[in-house]
């Protein structure tokens, strides 16, 4: 006799399935491994998946369609000029995907990334509790 409460393997497989398949997919793009490895971290906090990560602009481009993303992270200086050509050859590789520009300094880099078609901007001096409060906020808007 089987009690009706007991978790059976079947279950706990379509809850990972599930999890997997709402968890937010993310690509990094920036040339400094350290700030890849702290965003990893931050990510990891979230309970975000890092699917993959890049140190050159030509990477990314070619990684991102393959890796399936819903946001993507990319540092600033890494964007070839002019940045506005450089995201919309991203949005063409992965037109779903949430584009989330990371500046060293708030300045007219802000207001340029936005323009330049990044849906979000993060500033690089933020503390990490910064940084997930704006990856969450971003990754919200994903999953609605």
């Amino acid at each position: 006799m089987v009690e009706k409460n007991t978790p059976r393997l079947h279950d706990a497989v379509e809850e990972c399935l599930l999890y997997y398949k709402y968890m937010t997919r993310v690509f990094v793009a920036d040339a400094k491994q350290e700030e890849r490895a702290a965003l990893r971290l931050v990510l990891l906090d979230l309970q975000m998946e890092m699917a993959g990560e890049a140190a050159d602009w030509s990477t990314t481009l070619v990684q991102v369609p393959i890796n399936r993303v819903d946001m993507l992270v990319i540092d600033w200086d890494l964007l070839p000029n002019p940045p506005s050509t450089a995201l919309d050859e991203l949005r063409k590789a992965c037109p779903a995907a949430l584009v989330i520009v990371l500046i060293s300094y708030l300045d007219a880099r802000q207001q340029a990334a936005l323009s330049a078609g990044a849906d979000a901007f993060i500033s690089k001096g933020e503390l990490p509790e910064r940084v997930a409060e704006r990856l969450r906020a971003v990754a919200a808007s994903v999953l609605t």
